[in-house]
């Protein structure tokens, strides 16, 4: 019974190697290796073969399979190059190759990672937090009421528990006093998810970036003078900026700013950026309850925070007039700043 393992083994062999393509390899594989397969077939004679036969039998067996999958290793590297070499068949491979177009950080990307640049050497420093949030972190610590519009399902995203996608990343600032005592200076890119109609300037996802500056002398001018240095270092210093008197729960006074934008073709028009005020001390009295200590009384300390799109500071940046522009992945759009 030996001597018919080893015939089996070489009839594998030969028609292996005479197999000429993936498909008659895999009929040879499974003629001699599969469940009904000839190997097979002689590996159940086994229990026929004497004890004392028994070892040099499985040896045999093994022996048979170790060369049998030897040659369809060798038999399909064999096979692989013939079709690599029928693949380039004609081609000459001395001529120059085809340009890789190059890629690039998207513009939304570039006006973040400049800003940081800006307000990182203004001595501000990165926070960040969750963008599911509790309505405490997102509402009430800020001086939300519980009427305020901004609560309402139809401008936030609620799930079943309770919890909220945040809509702005002031909630980082309110985390951030948590687990931090003045001073504070902290920026809070990320992303803020509101249910905004769709239109040229507004999306339901957008990119925002918040700042607080919290000390024990901390003045409205602080403030103004802050974000006509940042605007300024980013657009120019030609660039036209203007506050116009606001209301927000968590500041008072506050602010929004525009920006004067300019399209080539087009009269230049005011676009809101950011909103901005000193903190109301309202908000610093619920952070001082939540700590439980004074390092945020009202009555010590004072600070200014503010909140910008950065969205809109890439419409600004390079003159694009529609917002949905920048998340419609148009290559022929995106390519510009490749």
């Amino acid at each position: 019974m030996i001597d018919n393992i080893q015939k089996i083994s070489d009839q594998a062999v030969a028609g292996i190697s005479a197999a000429t393509d993936e498909r008659s390899l895999e009929d040879a594989r499974v003629a001699f290796l599969g469940k009904k397969g000839t190997l097979a077939g002689a590996s159940a004679g086994i229990k026929d073969v004497p004890n004392e036969d028994k070892p040099a039998f499985g040896a045999a067996l093994n022996q048979a399979r170790t060369a049998i999958n030897a040659a369809l290793d060798a038999k399909t590297l064999e096979l692989q190059n013939l079709a690599d070499q029928k693949s380039v068949a004609g081609i000459d491979l001395t001529l120059p190759a085809r340009e890789l177009a190059a890629g690039g950080l998207h513009p939304l990307t570039i006006v973040k990672d400049r800003a940081i640049q800006i307000l990182r050497r203004m001595g501000f420093a990165l926070a960040d937090g969750p963008e599911i949030e509790t309505e405490y972190h997102c509402f009430d610590a800020l001086n939300t009421p519980d009427d305020h519009p901004a609560r309402n399902e139809k401008d936030t995203f609620y799930f079943d528990g309770g919890k909220l996608l945040r809509t702005h990343t002031s909630s980082v600032q309110i985390r951030t006093m948590e687990n931090s005592t003045p001073p504070v200076r902290i920026i809070a890119p990320g992303s803020a998810y509101r249910r905004d109609d769709v239109d040229a300037t507004h999306l339901p996802v957008f990119n925002q970036l918040e700042g607080l500056y919290v000390d024990t002398d901390v003045k409205l001018g602080d403030l103004k003078g802050t974000l006509e240095y940042f605007l300024q270092a980013m657009f120019g210093d030609n660039t036209e900026v203007r506050f116009r008197p606001h209301f927000f729960p968590f500041t008072e006074p506050s602010f929004e700013i525009d920006v004067k934008l300019t399209i080539a073709g087009q009269e230049p028009k005011w676009i809101e950026v950011a909103g901005c005020g000193m903190v109301d001390p309202a908000v610093f009295s619920s952070i001082a309850t939540q700590r439980g200590d004074d390092a945020f009384d009202p009555e010590n300390v004072t600070g200014y925070a503010f909140g910008m799109g950065l969205d809109r500071l890439a419409m600004i940046q390079y003159g694009i007039k529609d917002i949905r522009a920048l998340i419609e992945n148009d290559t022929r759009f995106l390519s510009q700043f490749a």
